[in-house]
């Protein structure tokens, strides 16, 4: 695929027929993030899948659906990751606007804004962003779809590192596939192509054979959760909306001024461990 092309309004487009649950996304993505090794205890209650959730060091995992087919034991797999929303609900939830729709589709975190009210882990449908609980001065973690990558004209690194399962282009491109593997193989696949319309739509797609709600696909409605939010607060009075931007603003001063000397610190401290050699 060339830069061209990555530089569009792009979609995953994950068939969960194909996955055969080697992980392989999660180690791509925790090699290119940085992302630490986390100690995790099996558990076997949701499914089968390790870690046992998204967290701070986790971006993505398969998770594991067991079921019964012909009376024989099956698993079922599929790729958990942030969705991408063409209008996310966590940018709209938002005061200082740490979250941005990018026009390549990922949904991308600017760190810098941030004031940790956490508004976004709660109005996300899909449970995505996840707090730095292990950090005096922490920031929210989720998937960036990889956006450096895309920039450079690479796909993102799950993408690349997955044998079968994970396609990557233009969103109209892929729910054109997806839907035309439905049309191909009905005996294949549930007649839905997952995100096309959940939350107003997302920029990850999914297809499976089984029914979504089995295979714990969080219930979301169709229209995109901003509207809501909207119509909500055009019920608030002004005065309110205003303090509220206001006492926001002076958080985001204060989390920064915190942030600024803690840095400073660390760098005191590293050059008195490492002093500089005078000439």
């Amino acid at each position: 695929m060339s830069k061209a092309n990555l530089t569009q309004n792009n979609s995953f487009l994950i068939d969960m027929t194909k996955c055969t649950g080697c992980r392989g996304c999660q180690v791509a993505c925790k090699q290119w993030n940085q992302l630490k090794a986390e100690e995790t205890e099996f558990f076997s209650g949701e499914g089968y899948q390790n870690p046992p959730a998204m967290s701070e060091y986790t971006f993505t995992r398969i998770k594991f659906r067991d079921y019964q087919k012909n009376g024989q034991n099956e698993f079922a797999f599929y790729k958990e990751m942030c969705m991408h929303c063409n209008d996310p609900a966590c940018a709209s939830a938002c005061p200082v606007g740490a979250f941005v729709k990018t026009e390549e589709g990922p949904v991308i975190y600017k760190a810098e804004r941030c004031i940790g009210c956490r508004f976004c882990m709660i109005a996300c449908p899909f449970g995505v962003p996840k707090y730095e609980w292990s950090k005096g001065l922490p920031l929210v973690k989720k998937c960036t779809g990889c956006y450096d990558r895309i920039m450079e004209g690479l796909k993102p690194a799950c993408v690349t590192a997955c044998p079968t399962a994970i396609s990557y282009g233009p969103r109209d491109e892929m729910i054109k596939e997806a839907e035309q593997r439905i049309s191909r193989y009905p005996d294949r696949y549930i007649n839905k192509v997952y995100g096309k319309e959940e939350a107003g739509g997302t920029a990850v797609l999914y297809l499976t054979s089984l029914p979504f709600d089995e295979l714990g696909f969080k219930p979301v409605t169709m229209r995109a959760l901003p509207s809501y939010t909207w119509s909500a607060l055009r019920l608030v009075p002004t005065i309110f909306l205003t303090v509220g931007a206001g006492l926001s603003a002076l958080s985001w001063i204060n989390h920064r001024k915190d942030r600024l000397k803690a840095e400073q610190e660390q760098l005191a401290i590293e050059e008195s461990v490492n002093p500089k050699e005078e000439n």
